[in-house]
């Protein structure tokens, strides 16, 4: 299992972006995965740096593991900002134009899309969401 820790600070997304990105053409990732996995994790990163600490002076870890028996890439955030269990959030009608559909939860909402699982746990003061795929 690889990991990062950084400042959740936005301006760390291309740490991120390049860290995971760096892991995924290790195990041969195919394009449209990749960029599924890419979409979403600067979701989630930028969500947490913009949201999860009142005074913006927290950390993110991201984890990263591979099972190479069933090609399944886990991709593991923890960050101990405002408690917040993204899967929750009710998905948003996207039957509505733009104008008319309330801001937030797009993001999340194409994460599920994109991975075949999310887990959301609360731990000691931590927030754990891992998130899936098969690659």
């Amino acid at each position: 299992m690889k990991e990062i820790v950084l400042k959740a600070q936005v301006d760390n997304l291309y740490k991120v972006l390049d860290f995971v990105e760096e892991e995924l053409d290790l195990r041969n990732c195919k394009a449209k995965s990749k960029s599924q996995i890419l979409v979403a994790v600067e979701e989630i990163f930028v969500n947490i740096a913009s949201y999860a600490y009142e005074r913006g002076d927290g950390e993110v870890k991201i984890k990263m593991s591979f099972d190479a028996d069933s090609n399944v890439v886990s991709i593991v955030f923890i960050d101990s900002g405002i408690k917040y269990n993204p899967i929750a959030k009710e998905d948003p009608d996207i039957k509505l134009s733009a104008d008319k559909r309330p801001i937030g939860g797009l993001g999340i909402y194409i994460t599920k899309k994109f991975f075949d699982e999310l887990i959301y746990d609360y731990k000691s003061g931590k927030n754990i969401l891992t998130m899936k795929k098969k690659m």
